[in-house]
């Protein structure tokens, strides 16, 4: 089976390199790409069609609820984890309802974010696309 491709978007280089230290534990999960902003996510989306989008709501230039409804039309497929520092409920629903499909706080990655994956249960096809 082809590996699961994760785009990581976060203004914060440390903290790409945290979730990207994270998900090397799973041989499966591939980062196909990272952003320091909104309008690269975007950009990335588009071209790498990743099937799991890792985006976080404060960053410069257009912030994540900004670049959520453009990465989900430009990579339709994919899943949307919105990990943020903000959790708060007001932004977890605004998220949702933009096409979110799950919320992690940084306060929790290193417990939350592998099982929060590996709950939306993306299958895959042998050229490692979502379905």
């Amino acid at each position: 089976m082809a590996p699961l491709r994760i785009l990581i978007a976060d203004d914060k280089p440390m903290v790409r390199c945290g979730i990207r230290m994270l998900l090397v534990e799973h041989e499966d999960w591939i980062v196909c790409g990272e952003a320091p902003d909104g309008s690269e996510a975007i950009k990335q989306a588009d071209a790498l069609k990743p099937d799991i989008v890792l985006l976080d709501l404060a960053m410069p230039k257009v912030d994540g609820l900004t670049a959520l409804p453009a990465i989900r039309e430009k990579a339709p497929n994919a899943a949307i984890v919105i990990v943020t520092l903000y959790g708060d409920p007001d932004s977890a629903g605004v998220a949702a309802r933009l096409g979110a499909n799950a919320f992690v706080s940084k306060v929790f990655l290193n417990t939350d974010l592998i099982p929060t994956i590996e709950e939306l249960g993306i299958p895959h096809d042998a050229e490692g696309q979502s379905k």
